[in-house]
């Protein structure tokens, strides 16, 4: 249901009932709390039933609260402020629950990652690599940790890569000032969106470049001006952004492409294991 929530509340609040008033007037008001409450918390919180909290949500139009819950934390995981993600997470989470729930999360964050992948964009995307003339990859703030690992690995693929690392936007501008048809540029955004990566992608779709977003959702700002997207789920660890879905799915994207590269690939690690062995690159296992 591709609604405003809050919008919706504030439009039905004369015609609920007294029980369902006080649920609307918490959700209003600590929305950010309330996307992540079970409908048993939430009806405790309020004072009422479990069971008026569900028929609520489907009064509502969404398919159960769930259906409810999964609205809310869509429209405002790009709004939550770094204080607000503390506190929703000390809401959610025992200090003895923390190991346990974050492994969990992510481990669901990949199985929904897996059930959503679009193979076919994810097959056009190795393509659109393999023939680039040149590969730019671009992530501001946490993204940047996957835009560079990926860079990592690519660089030891391609003659031809680049990865934009910045925080000033005119000397992210200069960095892909030259890119234009028969390149790639590779976009990874995560909320909260950065709007310096946007732009960048914005840029080189007018110059011609094909642009790729790895990022959670089409309607993601950089999935809109995408020729291509690959959609990892993220989910949020207090203030931390859990990554570890979109890294796995840039580790399938980086094997995809080695296995295309074959013997040139071979070929390329044979060089390096030499190199590696000459400068005493890695520390040697005694035998």
């Amino acid at each position: 249901m591709a609604r405003d929530v809050l919008s919706l509340l504030q439009g039905q609040m004369s015609t609920f009932s007294k029980g369902q008033k006080r649920i609307a007037s918490f959700i209003l008001d600590s929305y950010d709390k309330a996307a992540f409450m079970t409908a048993s918390k939430l009806g405790k919180t309020v004072d009422v039933s479990e069971s008026t909290v569900v028929r609520f949500a489907a009064e509502l139009g969404y398919d159960g609260y769930p259906a409810m819950q999964k609205a809310l934390r869509e429209m405002i995981r790009n709004k939550l402020t770094a204080v607000q993600r503390i506190e929703v997470a000390n809401d959610r989470l025992d200090k003895s629950e923390v190991l346990p729930a974050v492994l969990h999360a992510d481990a669901e964050n990949i199985r929904l990652t897996l059930e959503g992948l679009d193979q076919t964009s994810f097959d056009q995307v190795v393509r659109a690599i393999l023939s680039a003339r040149k590969i730019y990859i671009l992530g501001v703030r946490s993204a940047f940790s996957i835009a560079s690992f990926l860079g990592f690995y690519f660089n030891m693929m391609f003659e031809n890569v680049v990865v934009a690392h910045t925080n000033s936007s005119s000397e992210l501008f200069e960095q892909i000032l030259r890119i234009g048809q028969g390149d790639v540029l590779i976009g990874v955004s995560f909320p909260r969106y950065s709007k310096r990566t946007v732009k960048a992608m914005r840029y080189a779709k007018d110059q011609g470049a094909t642009v790729v977003a790895i990022t959670d959702s089409e309607t993601a700002p950089s999935a809109q001006i995408a020729d291509h997207s690959l959609l990892a789920k993220s989910d949020m660890a207090s203030f931390v952004d859990s990554l570890v879905a979109p890294l796995s799915l840039v580790n399938a994207l980086i094997v995809a492409v080695s296995r295309e590269k074959g013997e040139e690939l071979a070929g390329t690690f044979g060089r390096l294991e030499q190199i590696w062995d000459e400068y005493e690159v890695y520390e040697k296992t005694e035998e």
